[in-house]
């Protein structure tokens, strides 16, 4: 049982949804967005999280609604992950989705949840950042659109009252050759020690990790390195360590060495598959 009585309402647009938060907000009260509920639940039990109003978003038309459209995938963020997981219309985010957590609890955690949560490896970002997505953004004058790299700097940026509505993927990026790798110190269900999530795209590697910093992370620095073919296939790989953020996660998972011995074989392997082959 969370700590804590809540008010619950379930608006059915857009505009309403908005205005409801911003009402609610200046009652003095503490509204909080709601798709799977898995973070207020688990969060709310430690005292970490605290809303006394709950707003539901899943009656919103297209929230939970995968389609193509012309060039383009698009994914409300209300989709579960088992729902991405078996329609599978983006292998890439598929397969990387399909490693979170368990699967009754995937059942639960929505695409816009795991993307927006307090649990910081957030891992379906992973995806998004390497294909360039678009995220469509709800606020009080409707849905707009902007880059996933602009609005997500370690955790996605949004202006209060607003939440996460699409994911727009160009669907060029759909039957990419890919790799998504996890690795776990513990369990087949653990949190991540490294996920590195890439892909390959007129001959160039892209990646994303999660599990090395205490946010998921895209860097530019090191995939110019690890794109530069004049050095050794192992000396990209260690010079690219050089531009990892910082701090680097030491935890109960795993010390700060030691996830940076294993983010590097990770990469190794990553670009050994993309180099060398398409993806099994």
């Amino acid at each position: 049982m969370i700590p804590f009585d809540f008010d619950y309402f379930k608006p059915k647009a857009i505009q309403e949804t908005t205005r409801l938060f911003h009402s609610l907000a200046a009652e003095k009260k503490t509204p909080m967005y709601y798709s799977g509920g898995t973070e207020i639940i688990t969060l709310g039990r430690l005292n970490i999280v605290y809303t006394d109003a709950v707003i539901d978003l899943n009656a919103l038309p297209e929230f939970q609604t995968i389609r193509f459209y012309e060039h383009d995938l698009v994914i409300g963020a209300g989709v579960s992950l088992t729902k991405l997981e078996e329609e599978n219309p983006f292998p890439l985010l598929s397969k990387t989705v399909s490693e979170i957590a368990d699967r009754t609890t995937r059942n639960k955690i929505s695409l816009g949840g795991n993307i927006c949560g307090g649990i910081y490896y957030r891992e379906a970002v992973l995806p998004l950042l390497i294909s360039d997505s678009l995220i469509g953004i709800a606020g009080r004058a409707g849905i707009h659109y902007r880059p996933i790299n602009k609005v997500f700097n370690k955790e996605i940026q949004l202006q209060k009252g607003d939440f996460l509505f699409h994911v727009v993927v160009d669907r060029a990026y759909v039957d990419l050759p890919f790799v998504s790798i996890k690795r776990r110190q513990q369990w087949n269900v653990g949190y991540p020690l490294v996920t590195v999530c890439a892909l390959k795209k007129d001959d160039e590697i892209r990646m994303a990790f999660s599990g090395v910093c205490p946010f998921p992370f895209r860097s530019a620095e090191m995939e110019a390195v690890l794109n530069d073919k004049s050095y050794s296939l192992e000396d990209r790989v260690r010079r690219s360590l050089q531009y990892v953020p910082k701090p680097v996660l030491d935890d109960a998972e795993g010390s700060s060495e030691y996830r940076i011995f294993v983010l590097q074989n990770t990469i190794l392997d990553a670009l050994r598959e993309l180099e060398g082959g398409p993806n099994v």
